[in-house]
């Protein structure tokens, strides 16, 4: 088994040679590396100068006072974000935008310098050097549409290696997707986890030939662990994941061969879970909320960012040999799991273990309801045409025990036309009643 491809790049990046990286080697660049940020942020930022100076901290040792520096989240971006930019707008290469999901609020904006686009194009280079070889197709089913998107960005890192790339975009059709891929006959793909799997399952059912398929690498949501087990045997190939958020600058870490966790790019990040309650530090093997710096960022640096993802960092080195910290699977938002009227928890996750090993299924959309206390789960599936009732007898049996447990009602409904949601899913919460 070869070690993981991210090793030659945090080497140099790093400049040590050693192979593999020791713990110490890599822990003392990144103290190196969050002290001189500190620096840097205080020196250039009018909010890190001010929340530093409120938290008492004036200048940092090393590691061990990671702890003293004040955590930051989503609410520090949208009210305070241009006051975390550390350069001037002329340095900026590209603003990144996220609307608010509510009605009200102002949108997050993440700032880069092509310095801070061009680590992540290294972070992709190397992050793909073990799914595809020269020569080879990549349809990236990812926004590409505009330049620095991650689609666009992962293009640009496969020229780097003689690897031809198809930005087809977001799917919502996924026969229309299919059909595109079976004149296309890719030898990877890259995409979200469920519309990848609901491609794959109508290419199947139209005995659609996708291509020789080596690789799929899944990202940008949440990946059920069923979902990429039936993905593999689907497309007879191997599947790899990726975790990253436009916070961590799209990238964030990918499995190897192994596939015993996420490799994350140390050279860059500095990842920690702490307890989402109380925010005290959790060690090595424990779950919590993953927290990132970005120890190498110049255009907008985050420090001790609260992500909202559900995560741990596993101890020991990896079975591929690399010493490169590893994030185990991550469990989608710690917000999008919901406490019923009875005190039991609802998860978008605990669905989708259930729901997508059932074969005719392609996606679906999930609302808990209530009115005078009386919840109702609402599931609307999208299935495999001429497999609607079949699944819905399915789907009710596979639901039987959760929903005597959280003392639900279920309400299903089947989606007249086969298109899936064309971005991350969510369960949501609606108060008011719903007609069925």
């Amino acid at each position: 088994m070869n070690i993981t491809s991210l090793e030659a790049m945090i080497s140099k990046s790093i400049g040590r040679s050693s192979s593999p990286l020791s713990r110490s080697e890599i822990e003392s660049y990144q103290a190196e590396r969050l002290c001189s940020l500190v620096d840097f942020c205080r020196e250039r930022s009018v909010f890190y100068r001010r929340t530093f100076t409120d938290a008492g901290v004036t200048t940092i040792k090393g590691m061990e006072n990671l702890t003293e520096l004040p955590l930051t989240g989503e609410d520090d971006l949208r009210s305070h974000g241009s006051q975390m930019v550390c350069v001037s707008q002329d340095a900026v290469a590209r603003i990144i935008t996220l609307q608010s999901s509510g009605t009200t609020g102002h949108p997050k904006r993440l700032h880069f310098t092509d310095a801070d686009l061009q680590r992540t194009l290294d972070f992709f280079h190397h992050g793909m050097l073990s799914l595809v070889d020269p020569g080879q197709t990549v349809a990236i089913l990812l926004p590409g549409a505009t330049p620095d998107s991650t689609g666009h960005m992962l293009a640009q890192a496969l020229q780097r290696m003689k690897v031809s790339a198809a930005i087809l975009g977001l799917v919502n059709d996924p026969t229309l997707a299919a059909r595109t891929l079976h004149k296309l006959q890719p030898d990877v793909l890259v995409g979200f986890p469920v519309q990848l799997l609901a491609i794959a399952r109508i290419a199947a059912s139209l005995k659609l030939q996708l291509g020789h398929i080596r690789s799929v690498l899944l990202c940008s949501d949440y990946i059920p662990e069923s979902l990429g087990s039936h993905l593999a045997e689907l497309l007879t190939c191997e599947v790899f994941s990726h975790y990253g958020t436009v916070e961590t600058g799209l990238g964030g870490g990918v499995d190897c061969g192994a596939h015993c966790g996420l490799h994350v790019r140390e050279a860059d990040l500095l990842f920690e879970i702490i307890d989402p309650k109380t925010t005290n530090p959790l060690a090595i093997g424990q779950w919590g909320e993953i927290v990132v710096t970005t120890i190498t960022r110049t255009g907008m640096p985050l420090i001790r960012y609260r992500t909202g993802d559900r995560g741990r960092l596993l101890p020991d080195p990896c079975p591929c040999g690399s010493h490169i910290r590893r994030l185990d699977r991550v469990f989608g938002r710690i917000g999008q799991v919901h406490t019923l009227g009875n005190g039991q928890q609802l998860a978008l996750q605990t669905l989708d273990e259930l729901l997508f090993p059932l074969p005719g299924l392609l996606d679906f959309r999930a609302v808990l309801t209530a009115k005078r206390g009386h919840e109702k789960l609402h599931l609307r599936l999208v299935a495999i045409p001429g497999d609607e009732d079949v699944l819905l007898r399915q789907v009710s049996q596979r639901m039987a025990t959760l929903l005597a447990k959280l003392k639900l009602e279920l309400v299903l409904t089947i989606d007249p036309t086969p298109t899936i949601h064309p971005g991350k899913r969510i369960l949501e919460i609606k108060r008011q009643e719903i007609r069925t």
